[in-house]
C-alpha cells in the first residue's frame, strides 16, 4: 500500500531538519537531499509497525496546505 505524507524541511544552525507532521517523525542531514533521504528511511521504519499501517488504512490522511505566515508586531 502506498501512503503520501507531507514533508517540511528547514535549515537549522548545524543541519537541515526534515519532519513528517502527520506522523511526528523527524530526521536531519547535512544537505536538503540527505535530510529528505533520512526522513524517508525514518518513516519507513516507523511504518514497519503493522498496527500503525492498519490504523492508517482505516483513517485516510487529509491533505494540508503549508504556507508561510508573515506577522508584523
Amino acid at each position: 500500500m502506498k501512503f503520501n505524507f507531507s514533508m517540511i524541511i528547514t535549515k537549522g544552525d548545524i543541519a537541515f531538519v526534515a519532519q513528517c507532521p502527520e506522523l511526528g517523525v523527524v530526521s536531519q542531514g547535512k544537505t536538503e537531499k540527505s535530510a529528505e533521504k533520512n526522513l524517508k528511511e525514518a518513516v519507513q521504519l516507523y511504518l514497519e509497525d503493522t498496527d500503525i499501517k492498519e490504523s492508517l488504512k482505516e483513517k485516510p490522511i487529509q491533505k494540508a496546505k503549508i504556507a508561510s505566515l508573515a506577522i508584523t508586531a
